[in-house]
């Protein structure tokens, strides 16, 4: 058998020891992996790029949403009242943008039935018709001058009205004023006017009363109905 020559065997040796060639088919199984790295990495960035953008916006769109249903429970309230009297209905605009609190407290005392049955103890011409709950002689010059809280209006006539020592201690009577009575503005609150019915009013105007300004025969509240539009 010949002998394999030294130099042959050097030159296999280099052969074996040479780098190894990659398949393409490898090349291109990496490649891929890198651009789905890439662009998994890139859809990331996006997303949260785009959240922060927006996250502002709906906050703002949340408040905006908030705002629209507040202002649609404010148009929602009724802004009369059909005040309906043994002597016939007076009807009352409700000044909901000056005394909304008591607003709000009118309409809910309405809804509960306060006022029906509730009558007109209290009649001076020439100045006040006030339903509530009778207290007596002397009721009417028995004045609380608490809560200046409430700038109210000029008290014309035909106005609107609970005393405010009254309201502040959770009662609520009725005052239409007869005439105009600016000594009134510390003493009522305003809340609404009549915009019909000013006769009923004069009516239980001139009804007889006793020296305690009492009326001597009853005269009451059988309802309050709430209104949208008159």
């Amino acid at each position: 058998m010949g002998r394999i020559k030294p130099q042959a065997l050097l030159q296999q040796s280099k052969r074996k020891k040479g780098p190894s060639h990659i398949s393409a088919s490898t090349a291109i199984f990496y490649i891929l992996i890198f651009v789905v790295l890439v662009y998994f990495l890139f859809a990331t960035y996006r997303h949260w790029s785009k959240r922060t953008t927006l996250q502002p916006e709906r906050y703002i769109s949340v408040y905006e949403d908030e705002n629209t249903i507040v202002e649609s429970k404010k148009s929602d309230l009724p802004e009369y009242a059909v005040v309906i009297t043994s002597k016939g209905s007076i009807i009352v605009e409700l000044y909901k943008e000056s005394a909304p609190e008591v607003v709000d407290e009118f309409i809910d005392l309405c809804q509960k039935g306060h006022f029906k049955g509730m009558l007109f103890h209290q009649v001076i011409k020439h100045y006040v018709i006030q339903a509530g709950h009778n207290r007596g002689p002397g009721a009417t010059e028995d004045w609380n001058l608490l809560g200046k809280k409430y700038a109210s209006m000029r008290h014309e006539a035909f106005m609107l009205g609970t005393s405010k020592g009254k309201y502040f201690n959770k009662g609520f009577d009725l005052f239409i004023t007869t005439a105009p009575i600016p000594d009134l503005n510390e003493k009522l609150i305003v809340f609404g006017r009549v915009i019909k019915g000013e006769d009923v009013v004069q009516e239980i105007e001139e009804v007889d009363t006793d020296e305690h300004y009492q009326p001597k025969i009853s005269i009451g509240i059988l309802d309050v109905v709430l209104r949208q539009m008159v």
